[in-house]
């Protein structure tokens, strides 16, 4: 199994900057992708961006240009720095991990002056 630990949450400005981390332990070894995944209310949980094992990364067409995603694999920790903050990124972010599939239990970003 793969535990994930999220962190950095919280309330922001709009053209603020947040920057959340997560945390991986356990079966860390398999695993080949990492990335966040957000859900605001009444939303479908939605892809915001990937980072593979070799660095490649993927983004949301939404969030291209303001986030950013990388890794620290000494520190078996997934960043993803928020800037430019929207209203519309208000949402729950979850850290994911694969193979295998495992969540994080999520941490509240909200955008609002």
């Amino acid at each position: 199994q793969v535990q994930l630990v999220e962190s950095g949450g919280g309330l922001v400005q709009p053209g603020g900057s947040l920057r959340l981390s997560c945390a991986a332990s356990g079966r860390i070894f398999s695993i080949v992708l990492m990335g966040w995944y957000r859900q605001a209310p009444g939303k479908e949980r939605e892809l915001v961006a990937t980072i593979s094992n070799s660095g490649s990364t993927n983004y949301a067409d939404s969030v291209k240009g303001r986030f950013t995603i990388s890794r620290d694999n000494a520190k078996n920790t997934v960043y993803l720095q928020m800037n430019n903050l929207k209203p519309e990124d208000t949402a729950v972010y979850y850290c994911y991990g694969f193979p295998p599939r495992s969540w994080g239990q999520g941490t509240q970003v909200t955008v609002s002056s």
